[in-house]
């Protein structure tokens, strides 16, 4: 399947692949939130998380992937994302970090994979870093690690579907379908004053990370994902060529195959 969607058209008109027959589903309730969750397939558990606004669902396109490789794929919506719900309390990366552990502690999941996109992947790498021993390994897409790594984001079309999606999937699945504005100004609040680590805390990550940066990334500079990976210790670097921010959704064939080679990775150590 050589399936693309370098525009976001076919996103904003129908979401990623809808999802296979679940395996395992429910809520976790840790530190204010409630927190979901849905479990594909059987074998090793690999962990995907969601960019900020998005929600599990937004892995369609890889859940296949890794339920046919033999893997459990486990989604989890981040606070106020999806159908997790959340408090009055501020989004930090360490929180969102404390729900993943609350998830796997009632799964009894020892260590896990992670793969993190955008938010979600600085929450892996945070989790990399202070809880190393519940990971196996943190595939790091599309994210920053410091205000520096920032763009100066510019308008498009992509952008705007993105976000329509965005919009429909929180009406659709939040608990709160209502407070949209709330959630956008309380995630953009995280998203400006977070993540703040230096190369010191880099330098101390034991866990293997490839650190996976996109050509044309709307919002995160290339030097600072070469940055990330020079610092961390035995970090490998992947650039994904032709496409965005948006890479699981746009080729995802592309984007499979990147992850499958982390796992291989893991799997050889």
């Amino acid at each position: 399947m050589d399936f693309r969607d370098d525009e976001l058209k076919n996103f904003e008109a129908n979401g990623a692949l809808p999802l296979p027959d679940v395996t395992d589903e429910g809520f976790v309730e840790n530190d204010g939130a409630s927190i979901h969750y849905s479990a594909y397939g059987a074998g090793a558990p690999v962990i995907l998380i969601h960019g900020g606004l998005g929600h599990g669902g937004n892995w369609g396109y890889q859940v296949p992937a890794l339920v046919d490789a033999g893997y459990c794929a486990l989604l989890i919506d981040s606070r106020g994302h999806g159908r997790s719900t959340r408090d009055s309390k501020s989004y930090s990366y360490e929180l969102m970090a404390s729900d993943v552990l609350a998830v796997m502690d009632r799964l009894s999941i020892a260590k896990a994979a992670l793969i993190g996109w955008s938010d979600g992947a600085c929450t892996s790498m945070v989790l990399g870093i202070k809880a190393s021993h519940r990971v196996t390994g943190v595939f790091f897409f599309g994210c920053n690690m410091d205000p520096s790594g920032t763009k100066e984001v510019q308008p498009s079309l992509a952008l705007d579907r993105c976000f329509s999606r965005h919009v429909k999937d929180y009406a659709e699945l939040s608990a709160t379908p209502d407070q949209f504005e709330d959630f956008l100004a309380a995630v953009g609040k995280m998203m400006k004053t977070e993540p703040n680590y230096g190369a010191a805390e880099l330098a101390k990550i034991t866990v293997p990370v490839t650190v996976v940066q996109s050509e044309h990334d709307e919002f995160i500079k290339q030097e600072h994902a070469e940055y990330l990976a020079r610092t961390i210790p035995g970090a490998e670097f992947l650039l994904l060529r032709g496409v965005s921010h948006f890479a699981p959704l746009q080729r995802p064939d592309q984007f499979n195959q990147a992850v499958q080679q982390f796992l291989d990775r893991l799997s050889a150590q």
